[in-house]
């Protein structure tokens, strides 16, 4: 079965640092495209980092550049959300989701298979 677990979600005041972390099974690792979404009640859900392990491509959202790096773990199959000097409107609740011999997207039609959601609360 496929998995995406997503964790590392928490609370922290404005500044501060989380990672975020997409535990991948049941997919092929190396042929993958991962991606980072977030959701505020109400609104869409939007791209915040992408990477694609099949061709290397990333994808960062302006709103995020300079702050969020995303990683890979090829042992563990873990792909990693380092977001850092957070600010109140990266609150949401974050996704990642997965879709084979893609290029990092930022639309999530893009993605077939989607994990459940981590709460990031970033306090003023």
């Amino acid at each position: 079965d496929v998995q995406l677990q997503a964790f590392g979600g928490g609370l922290v005041h404005t500044g501060g640092s989380l990672r975020l972390s997409c535990v991948v099974s049941g997919l092929t690792f190396d042929a993958i495209a991962i991606g980072w979404f977030r959701q505020v009640p109400g609104k869409e859900r939007e791209a915040v980092s992408c990477l694609s392990i099949y061709d290397g491509s990333t994808y960062f959202a302006d709103t995020v550049k300079g702050r969020f790096t995303i990683s890979r773990d090829d042992d563990r199959n873990i792909v990693h959300l380092q977001m850092r000097n957070l600010k109140p409107g990266d609150t949401a609740v974050y996704f990642c989701a997965a879709t084979y011999w893609n290029s990092a997207s930022r639309a999530t039609s893009g993605y077939d298979y989607w994990g459940q959601g981590t709460e990031v609360t970033v306090s003023s």
